[in-house]
This record gives C-alpha cells, structure tokens and sequence, in this order.
C-alpha cells in the first residue's frame, strides 16, 4: 500500500501513514454535477405570488354595442384606455398567466449510493493535480498532494497563528490569489445584501474542533469542515471538483472508513 507524508506545523515532515483506498477511486464529474443540483435545490427559497394579484380592483366589462371588446374594464376610470383594463392576462394591466405557485415542490431527490459515489469522486479528486489547477488552484510550492498535517493544528486559536501555519506548507501563493479575487457581483444581487463575491480557496477538513474553526474563518476563501460533515458543496462548490484540500491526520485516517469502492 502506498504511503505519504504527514507534515508538522512548520512544513517539514513527521512520519508516514497509509493512503486510503478511496483516492484510487476514478473521479465521476457526471455524478458529482448531479449531486451539486440537489443540493441547491434544497438550499433554494421557494417563490410563488399572492393568489389575489391583479385581482383586487373593480373591473367589469361593459358587455356588447360600445364597439370595444369585452374586456374587464376598471370602474371609475372614464373613457376606457389600455391601461384601465385589469383582471384578464391577455390585457394591459391584467394578472400575470400562470404564476409561480409556492406549493410547487423544487426539491430534487438522489439516490443513496449515487450520493455516496458523488462524494467519493469528489475526495478522490481532490488528490488529482490536472482537477486541482482546473479548478485555479495554485501548487507549485505544495511539498504533496494529498496534503496531511499533524493534529496540532486543530487546537490553534489565533488567526495569524494558522495563517502562518498555511504559508509555511506552501499555501502562500492560494491565500493571496483568493484574496484578490474580490469582486462586485453582477446583477440585482449586490443591493440584496450580496454585493460583494470572492472565489473559493482551501477546504481544512479535521477530526474535532478545538479552536481552529474561529481562527480560520476571517481568512479569505477557507472554509473548515469536520469529516463526518462532509458535503458535495465543500468538496466541489458549483460542481467542479478539485478543491485544493488540507487534511489533519486523524480526518484522513477516517477515510479508511469509507464503503462502496468495489
């Protein structure tokens, strides 16, 4: 069985474990798409109208011999225009056709071993450098891949202390590209309290969480998940796999644990 390096706090390395099974598992970019689109049909807010718009007013058509169609036509507008046409769709002014129903259920379903393969695919292809560097990752100081750290990590409490940490295993380069990928969004989005975007960077995956998580969150990009709470969106945010992922050791000795490889 293959074996790779575990790396101390300061980069340089500690011992060697065994690589799990699942990395030699062949990426499926077709069932880690499916999973990414059930997974936000999940996230999705339901939209719908109110069942009386365009409704409430006092339109009433004026029947035969004015030489106008028949028409719903507002009361008390005088000489009936376009604009004083309301309840039809087929009118200026009217309700909308079919509207959007809030009871149509949006929520798309996938199976459980597809599920499970997707988020195989997806750990297996964070380990691939041609998915990584498609993905705009960058890894030319990366000492390995997958990259595995000692479980110190977890227990660091400040910000700059982890930040530090990073940029020692050769993380530089990612923090700094995601940095300066802060954009203003395009679209109606940015006065909806999202004005601003910014690219993913790394995805820190521990074991048990004693301070690493508030360190972590003020830096641009990074996001840190526990291994049992994996998800398809943490592993290949937008359906594209390769996310540039950093292990602490006991997480990835939990990928042992997986089933459905054969």
């Amino acid at each position: 069985m293959e074996k790779i390096n575990v790396y101390n706090l300061n980069g340089n390395k500690k011992t060697l474990i065994d690589i799990p099974k699942i990395f030699t598992f062949k990426p499926r970019h077709d069932l880690i798409r499916q999973a990414n689109v059930v997974f936000y049909s999940r996230k999705k807010q339901i939209q719908g109208r109110d069942k009386r718009a365009g409704l409430r007013n006092t339109s009433e058509s004026w029947g035969t011999g004015h030489a106008l169609s028949r028409a719903p036509r507002i009361k008390g507008s005088g000489f009936s225009t376009a604009r004083n046409v309301g309840r039809v769709p087929f009118a200026k002014g009217g309700r909308r056709t079919h509207p959007i129903k809030a009871e149509k259920n949006i929520e798309k379903k996938i199976n459980k071993k597809t599920k499970k393969l997707s988020i195989i695919s997806a750990i297996s292809a964070s380990a691939d450098k041609t998915w990584i560097k498609k993905r705009g990752h960058i890894i030319d100081e990366l000492p390995e891949i997958p990259l595995v750290v000692d479980d110190k990590i977890q227990t660091i409490k400040k910000t700059n202390a982890i930040y530090s940490v990073l940029c020692d295993l050769g993380l530089k380069k990612d923090l700094l590209k995601i940095r300066k990928s802060k954009k203003i969004r395009a679209g109606k989005g940015k006065r909806r309290g999202r004005k601003y975007k910014r690219k993913k960077g790394i995805l820190i995956v521990i074991k048990e969480d004693f301070g690493i998580v508030k360190a972590a969150r003020n830096i641009a990009g990074i996001d840190v998940v526990s291994v049992d709470n994996l998800s398809i969106d943490d592993l290949a945010p937008g359906g594209l796999p390769g996310r540039l992922v950093l292990w602490t050791q006991s997480s990835f000795n939990e990928l042992n644990k997986f089933e459905g490889l054969n």
